[in-house]
């Protein structure tokens, strides 16, 4: 019996323009470091999916000219137009399409402020929930990767790519998980220790510099940006 071709996976990265990234913080640390926190960020990102031996592609999305530079640099099959910046859940819409065209049979959608994100732990997440053409019985299937809050939604893995409209913000785990139930799908929640530690507050950055104190070999832009800082929140512009 012949073996089915495997799907296509495209990991979709939404950037948000470095200059508006981080607001949250703004009281902690100042306009360039927030730049460049936002850039190493996305760099490291980058730079795991890149690893990600089950990733097919990977697609930028953002208005950010930096962040098209990166992603030339750091191996990105295409970089989708951002004019608007009107936030994620649009920026992962378009992505999506695109993602559509370029063939995808799944798609993941990722953020951009998760730095520490294993490679290991995507290829693990894609492995349990396979993208065969032909395979299985054609229930459309949603994995939502919750925050480290329990709250918020860091990942989306879509099967097709259309199964749900990404609807990010507040309240986006049980957001999402409710729309796949509304459109017939199985959904499951999937805790991947690397995606849940995304950055928001001074808080989240906190946890992210704790945690990375046990990775070796991954996040060093980001590891290296925090070096700089004396304590949390105390990074000079």
């Amino acid at each position: 019996m012949a073996t089915p071709p495997r799907g296509r996976t495209i990991a979709v990265l939404p950037v948000k323009r470095f200059g508006a990234a981080k607001q949250r913080l703004d009281n902690d640390l100042s306009d360039g470091t927030r730049r460049a926190l936002a850039e190493a960020m996305v760099t490291d990102v980058l730079i795991a999916l890149r690893r990600a031996k089950r990733v097919d592609e990977v697609l930028v999305v953002s208005g950010e000219t930096l962040a098209v530079a990166l992603a030339a640099g750091y191996d990105a099959a295409a970089v989708v137009d951002d004019p608007t910046d009107d936030g994620h859940s649009a920026a992962a819409a378009r992505g999506v399409a695109a993602a559509i065209e370029r063939g995808a049979t799944r798609v993941l959608l990722v953020p951009g402020d998760c730095p520490a994100l294993d490679p290991a732990e995507v290829d693990e997440l894609l492995s349990d929930h396979p993208a065969t053409v032909g395979a299985g019985d054609g229930t459309p299937e949603v994995v939502v990767v919750p925050d480290r809050h329990g709250t918020g939604t860091n990942a989306l893995l879509l099967l097709p790519p259309d199964a749900i409209a990404p609807a990010f913000g507040p309240g986006s785990h049980e957001r999402h998980r409710r729309l796949a139930q509304e459109a017939g799908a199985r959904v499951e929640s999937a805790d991947i220790p690397t995606l849940g530690l995304d950055v928001d507050t001074v808080d989240d950055l906190a946890a992210l510099r704790v945690a990375l104190e046990d990775v070796r070999g991954g996040a060093s832009h980001t590891r290296g940006l925090l070096a700089r800082f004396s304590r949390v929140g105390g990074g000079a512009g």
